[in-house]
């Protein structure tokens, strides 16, 4: 397994993430995924197969707390007898107790279905069996909590309610993009379930992490000074932003601007984006439902390229619309595509425009 990469699918819930928790403490090289059901599992598989094919290693998918339809099972088990066709060395391993599974379970050895144990349960037992596993030593009341929360053991008392606190911290950790920032937004909500194992003996350690959670969160985000949690994140977002800047950027009419999928909050973070790289025009944040929201700093207007774009308008410095026909995208690759056909479309049809001016 030492020369293996670990391509980690997991679900977003306290279950799911905890299972990449849990994976923490293997020595393996591990890329970390996560989806909700539906359309995002197919498209985050696919991430997996293109990342294995360009990184040519061989390679583990590990796959927990989602259970795939028999469509999707087959699919994946197709794709990956063609990638070992063609000398790649790919496994593939499932953990999951969703009885819906069990349909593909009984059709394939790769498919480990338990209902009676959570996913994070699953992962922990199936680790200290096939897996190097440096466990700490809170590990096995952590996962304990887990499965009684997940699995509603209201009777286990104590590790019920401090996995109920569990479960909202990561249901309420919102502050980054799953789709724009993936692992930042993974090393987050990973970082936060950590340290909320530390306080798992405490006397009242329900009471004590849901009163730490605050400043749980400020201390991720934290750099050199202290300051609202909203402030704190808005820096540690745009600072994410920066850094994405290569592969980001679009172009409409000459103008540069930059495209964000899902990070909301545009009025603060869009307007600290600009200040801080001025040599952006404008900033564009594309909501799943292909709602838009636009700034800019005196150097376009944004309303005319949301009515352009969307039949919007607003203000010359805010702006925003709705793209007609935008399909939701769980990777943002996919999202900057529609956007730069949308571009394209609206520039050709303006150049046509133009054109027959002339004439």
């Amino acid at each position: 397994m030492n020369n293996r990469t670990i391509h980690h699918l997991s679900h977003i819930d306290l279950d799911g993430y905890s299972c990449q928790l849990v994976m923490r403490y293997t020595p393996y090289k591990k890329f970390n995924y996560n989806a909700n059901y539906g359309a995002e599992v197919k498209q985050k598989l696919d991430l997996i197969l293109e990342k294995i094919k360009k990184l040519q290693e061989a390679a583990l998918i590990l796959i927990t707390d989602l259970n795939l339809t028999a469509d999707e099972s087959k699919w994946l088990t197709h794709e990956v007898k063609k990638l070992n066709e063609n000398k790649m060395d790919v496994k593939l391993q499932l953990l999951d107790h969703h009885g819906s599974g069990e349909e593909s379970a009984k059709k394939y050895e790769w498919y480990y279905l338990d209902t009676a144990r959570c996913a994070t349960k699953i992962m922990y037992d199936y680790a200290k069996e096939h897996f190097e596993f440096d466990e700490p030593e809170w590990m096995q009341k952590y996962v304990d909590v887990v499965n009684a929360v997940d699995l509603w053991k209201q009777e286990e008392h104590d590790n019920f309610e401090y996995g109920k606190v569990c479960m909202r911290l990561v249901n309420e950790t919102r502050e980054l993009s799953r789709v724009m920032f993936p692992d930042e937004d993974s090393e987050y909500k990973l970082s936060l379930l950590h340290e909320a194992a530390k306080y798992i003996n405490e006397p009242d350690a329900p009471i004590v992490l849901d009163e730490k959670i605050y400043f749980l969160k400020k201390e991720f985000f934290r750099r050199d000074k202290n300051d609202t949690l909203d402030n704190l994140a808005t820096a540690y977002v745009v600072e994410l932003l920066g850094r994405a800047r290569s592969e980001k950027t679009i172009y409409y009419k000459g103008y540069r601007g930059y495209l964000s999928y899902g990070v909301g909050n545009t009025s603060i973070i869009g307007n600290g984006f600009l200040t801080q790289f001025p040599e952006y025009d404008f900033i564009v944040d594309v909501s799943s439902r292909g709602t838009m929201s636009l700034r800019a700093n005196n150097q376009v207007s944004v309303s005319q390229i949301s009515k352009e774009w969307a039949n919007g308008g607003g203000h010359p410095n805010a702006a925003g619309g709705r793209i007609q026909g935008f399909k939701e995208q769980f990777r943002y690759d996919k999202v900057k595509e529609q956007i730069e056909r949308l571009i394209n479309e609206k520039e050709s049809r303006a150049g046509d425009l133009e054109y027959k001016q002339e004439e």
